[in-house]
């Protein structure tokens, strides 16, 4: 424990700190303040509203040393599913990319079609995150997650072509932006995307939407304590507010990761890591309700009081979380891997070694007896 005298000590030099930094503060407040005059009042709509949403990693790890299993499971708010696979930060790049196409070179899920829409053969060509092994090196973890998104992108561009019976606003969980495309596919997936909502109201004279949300973001986390200092969307209404692109970059380290289509250079240049418009947004009607980060896909942003009043019909009914698109809620429901479910699958797991052992297998079953960390008996 800190004893008094250093409390007293840490104590002044914080205030310290702070008081050196409070100039900091005053622009933080300054760069926010234009925002107070341009909040709108969301005016309420009807909408069809769907979402799409991945099992979250944190849930689908089936671990048992040396092994670790991925779950990699798309669904959206109705429990449709639109993928279900086991990786491992081990698995063959090879493989994966066998499980995509057909043996007559056809797409076999959605994550082929999109390959093949972007006019890539294998996954190292579609993302720089995703390379094959290298056994000088040890394997990085962090391809399984890149993986992930890719197949989640997948899956809401192939959402895109289905036949809608009504205006329906689509919702992904998550900012309309990622990193982990190789140079330029972003871009032309997102062209690819508006081509299809282009399509669906020539056609059929539907309307479909596109969102993103998140419940994080760098600019929301930057300029928090400004927003409640000054105001902004301290209303008695569901309010927005658009964040001009100039607070985006001061905000995220990566400035390709703030700047959108506006700034984007020709062809396939890869300045475009970003497919919304940021804005922020209060579904409820009291002042210190929270505030979400909100990107409406690019093409869209003219359509701004539209779509946000679909979004917050189905905010308002939001459960367990309040003012939060309870659609979103609903995917992430059917998606989570926990409880009953996550037991079976983490049995699979003793399955699948056991298969592996042949004769040996018998020392598995005593294995399983064993307690993995005495050490935690001290605390009962």
């Amino acid at each position: 424990m800190i004893d008094l005298a250093s409390q007293a000590q840490i104590r002044e030099a914080i205030a310290d700190c702070i008081r050196a930094d409070r100039r900091v503060l005053d622009r933080l407040r300054a760069e926010i303040r234009s925002l107070k005059h341009t909040t709108c009042r969301i005016q309420p709509r009807a909408a069809t509203s769907i979402s799409l949403i991945g099992a979250d990693g944190g849930n689908c790890q089936l671990r048992f040393d040396p092994f670790l299993i991925h779950l990699v499971r798309v669904v959206d708010s109705s429990n449709n599913e639109y993928c279900l696979e086991a990786v491992s930060p081990t698995t063959p790049i090879r493989r994966l990319n066998e499980r995509q196409f057909a043996p007559d070179g056809s797409a076999r899920t959605a994550l082929g079609e999109m390959m093949r829409f972007l006019g890539v053969d294998s996954l190292t060509e579609l993302s720089p995150m995703i390379r094959s092994a290298n056994q000088e090196r040890p394997v990085s973890r962090r391809w399984v997650e890149a993986y992930r998104e890719l197949v989640e992108w997948a899956v809401l561009f192939a959402i895109l072509k289905k036949d809608f019976g009504a205006d329906t606003l689509i919702v992904r969980d998550g900012l309309l932006r990622s990193v982990v495309f190789a140079r330029g596919l972003f871009q032309r997936l997102l062209r690819g995307m508006q081509e299809r909502v282009d399509a669906h109201w020539r056609n059929n004279r539907r309307r479909i939407h596109l969102v993103g949300v998140a419940k994080h973001s760098k600019v929301l986390s930057r300029y928090r304590l400004a927003m409640a200092l000054e105001g902004v969307l301290h209303t008695d209404y569901p309010a927005y507010v658009e964040v001009p692109r100039e607070l985006e970059e001061k905000s995220y380290f990566r400035a390709d990761f703030a700047p959108g289509g506006d700034y984007a250079g020709e062809g396939d240049d890869p300045a475009g890591y970003v497919g919304g418009r940021m804005f922020l947004v209060k579904f409820g009607s009291y002042r210190h309700d929270p505030v979400w980060p909100v990107d409406i896909f690019e093409p869209q942003t003219g359509n701004a009081q539209e779509i946000l009043g679909s979004l917050l019909a189905d905010a308002v009914n939001g459960f367990p979380i309040p003012s939060y698109p309870r659609c979103l809620q609903k995917a992430h429901e059917h998606a989570a891997l926990v409880d009953f479910d996550f037991d079976v699958l983490q049995d699979f797991i003793y399955e699948g070694v056991r298969s592996t052992l042949g004769t040996e297998a018998g020392i598995l079953d005593a294995f399983q007896l064993l307690d993995p960390d005495p050490s935690q008996h001290r605390y009962e």
